[in-house]
């Protein structure tokens, strides 16, 4: 146990103790999971990463999420694909959009104050933590609707929801989830498998853009990748056999730790220094 105890301590990685990247990892894990039944992953590992980075800017704390956010995307997105519940004819333009949107919103990040995002955070997260909580009786059945007018819907949804994706995240899959279910009449699985497309291009958006500005603990960023991919692959297996409500508890422990945290990050500025 010594053995054990002084190789968690005394192995850094990024200069982070290998007992908190593994704390990390457990927390990038859950949001995975979350994140490929029905979106909202950012609720947990955005606060998971605040955690350990609380002495460095919130841009390293969204930078590394991105990274390990969208190696694991990589997985749930494929699984999809390959059960057959992504219109590719609908979901092709909607990647650039995407993409064009998460690298506009990342440069946006990039410019704005750090205490700026902080408050965003408090006021954010409750409001993605009660849609993502609130009840899914998503249909199995598509909804009639007007080719055009879905194809409008989904390619105006994947770039301005892209957009925020790359200025902050958290909720990014829920709201896909929400337009495609609600405005866009599509069934759940191919919901699903659409919100997973855009998301993987918008995450790739705003990983190339935080890795270029230098916010990315890369070493971290990959490692914790790997739990990402085990994350999103369970949690597309699941809700593709249409199951997904088992990390609510999860994400109420963490927006209530999330709240503490910044909220006395704002009010006592040195507490977690």
């Amino acid at each position: 146990m010594d053995i054990i105890s002084s190789a968690l301590t005394g192995i850094t990685v990024d200069g982070f103790a290998l007992w908190v990247v593994l704390l990390v990892c457990v927390g990038v894990f859950l949001a995975s999971f979350m994140d490929a039944i029905a979106g909202g992953g950012g609720i947990i590992s955005v606060p998971a990463y605040l955690m350990a980075f609380s002495a460095y800017p919130t841009y390293y704390v969204l930078g590394t999420n991105k990274l390990s956010a969208c190696i694991g995307t990589v997985f749930s997105t494929a699984r999809y694909i390959k059960s057959g519940y992504v219109n590719r004819k609908l979901f092709t333009p909607a990647i650039g959009l995407s993409l064009l949107g998460s690298l506009a919103g990342t440069w946006l990040q990039h410019r704005t104050p750090d205490v700026v995002l902080k408050y965003l955070l408090l006021a954010v997260l409750p409001v993605v933590a009660v849609i993502t909580l609130r009840g899914r009786s998503w249909p199995d059945e598509a909804e009639p609707i007007a080719p055009k007018k879905q194809a409008a819907i989904v390619w105006a949804s994947a770039l301005l929801i892209g957009m925020y994706d790359g200025y902050y995240g958290p909720g990014t899959g829920t709201f896909l989830m929400i337009i495609f279910v609600r405005l866009a009449k599509m069934d759940t699985r191919s919901a699903a498998g659409g919100t997973k497309v855009i998301n993987l291009a918008s995450n790739l958006g705003s990983a190339i853009a935080a890795l270029a500005s230098g916010y990315v603990f890369l070493g971290v960023g990959l490692i914790s990748a790997v739990a990402s991919v085990a994350g999103h692959y369970l949690g597309a297996g699941l809700a593709i056999k249409n199951g997904g409500r088992i990390v609510r508890p999860a994400v109420i422990l963490v927006l209530l730790l999330l709240t503490l945290k910044v909220g006395s990050e704002l009010l006592f500025p040195n507490f977690w220094r």
